[in-house]
């Protein structure tokens, strides 16, 4: 995977079945769920690892379906921890691959028992951000203290504001000519490329440019970073290849996001997509509906390749701190519903991610085909997501990340026990937390997993069963 912690049996789910275009969305989620459930390519390590992956790929197809499995599906929120657990920091396997295969390896032999199990897709491989003078992150070691356990986001204006036309006429030159030479300096002199649609038919004048010794630096330098990614690449792929053959779940099978949260983080900025809220609407808008459609073929182009269908989306700026209900129902919600929708048509599982608070996006956000995607809440009224989102879709959530790190395991076990009574009744719930850790206790990631197997039975009446 690249930014996920994906399982890929080497093919396409449209290879494998035939007709695929004619299928209806349920049909499609159908299909996608055999292949989760099935692992075409898989050889797991013992029977007992096979029937373990087939009980807990059924025990999160039952809650997306809204159905009442054996129990509560978990994702705990392991984030960094297996780095820090190993005696490592973030900057140690950031820069050392192998250390970073050892230590996520090393935790999952140690800890057990868990419904599913991600690899270190999201620790990036230092090495290749610094060969490219990566400019839009900072992270342990460069830029930030060693012992920082994160990254910084570094939110600039890479697009400016007369600038529109030229993403919405062709986003590809964009993101090519404008906006990779600003995000990284290595590719700087990609901006003196000419336009590569040349419609005259004679390529040499085209290929003169190629001639540029500062052009040929920047992609011998491309095609140095990416050796180093495929270095990294293959070490997470030793990571998720032991985890579904030790019978984890792979849960993750694309990542995705909002078209106006793309528009904001990594082009304009959080100041200069505000001020084109007012100074040019109409360019907003007409920029959304130019990338949109990219957004459905990019997630779905990487799912199609996975074993799992869900598509992982963390969503930035829809939450009540940065925009009001009037403004998320314009800018935000029809562009990003569209998107969700389309990933829905592919028979996949959209899991937006709701960073911040979403309450009063709720009787919004409900508006989606039954049991087709999964709600990740972090700061929620889960009781109240149950009785709006949580009636036609499951929902997913939301133990505070403090609990898990500073609390006692009996805290734990108690936030997870008033989580499953209020959102379990009925199917349709994930336990997880609202957050991932990196520094923390492994007792309390154990008291998490033991609360699903204590509470989390449907076959025990919940107080607020209906």
């Amino acid at each position: 995977m690249t930014m996920r912690n994906a399982y890929s049996p080497g093919g396409s789910i449209k290879d494998s079945v035939k007709n695929w275009a004619e299928l209806t969305p349920a049909q499609k989620r159908e299909a996608r769920f055999r292949r989760w459930l099935e692992a075409p390519g898989v050889k797991f390590k013992n029977a007992e690892a096979k029937k373990l992956y087939l009980q807990r790929v059924t025990r999160f197809i039952k809650a997306i379906k809204l159905e009442e499995g054996d129990r509560v599906p978990c994702m705990l929120p392991v984030g960094y921890f297996p780095a820090y657990y190993a005696g490592y920091d973030l900057k140690t396997v950031m820069y050392d691959y192998e250390k970073q295969r050892d230590a996520w390896l090393k935790f999952m032999r140690d800890f057990g028992d868990m419904d599913t199990f991600g690899g270190p897709g999201l620790v990036l491989p230092a090495p290749a951000l610094e060969m490219i003078d990566h400019k839009i992150h900072k992270w342990p070691g460069h830029g930030l203290a060693d012992n920082v356990a994160s990254y910084q986001f570094v939110e600039g204006e890479y697009m400016k504001p007369d600038e529109y036309d030229k993403l919405i006429q062709d986003p590809s030159d964009f993101w090519l000519r404008t906006f990779m030479p600003r995000q990284a300096g290595a590719f700087a002199p990609l901006a003196r490329l000419p336009h590569l649609n040349p419609f005259i038919g004679i390529p040499v004048f085209l290929l003169g440019r190629f001639a540029d010794p500062e052009i040929q630096r920047a992609y011998r330098t491309i095609f140095k970073a990416g050796e180093e990614v495929v270095k990294w690449q293959q070490t997470i792929m030793v990571v998720a290849r032991e985890a579904i053959e030790s019978g984890y779940a792979v849960f993750g099978g694309g990542m995705s996001g909002a078209p106006f949260d793309m528009l904001t983080d990594m082009l304009r900025g959080t100041h200069g997509i505000v001020m084109d809220m007012y100074r040019q609407p109409e360019k907003i808008h007409e920029a959304l509906d130019r990338i949109t459609p990219i957004v459905i073929q990019e997630a779905v182009a990487s799912a199609d390749m996975s074993i799992a269908p869900v598509i992982m989306m963390p969503l930035h700026k829809g939450d009540k701190t940065f925009m009001s209900t009037p403004q998320f129902e314009t800018f935000y919600w029809p562009s990003f519903k569209k998107v969700l929708l389309g990933i829905i048509d592919e028979g996949l599982i959209p899991m937006p991610f709701a960073e911040g608070n979403y309450i009063p996006r709720l009787e919004i956000i409900q508006e989606m085909p039954r049991a087709s995607m999964v709600w990740y809440f972090e700061y929620m009224d889960m009781a109240r997501a149950k009785e709006t989102v949580g009636r036609s879709n499951c929902i997913a959530g939301n133990l505070p990340i403090s609990i898990v790190v500073t609390g006692t395991p009996r805290d734990v076990k108690e936030g997870c026990r008033q989580l499953i009574e209020t959102c379990a009744p009925g199917g349709g719930y994930i336990l997880s937390a609202a957050a991932s850790m990196d520094q923390g206790r492994i007792e309390n990631l154990h008291a998490m997993m033991d609360a699903a197997k204590e509470y989390g039975g449907y076959k025990k009446k919940y107080p607020n069963h209906k």
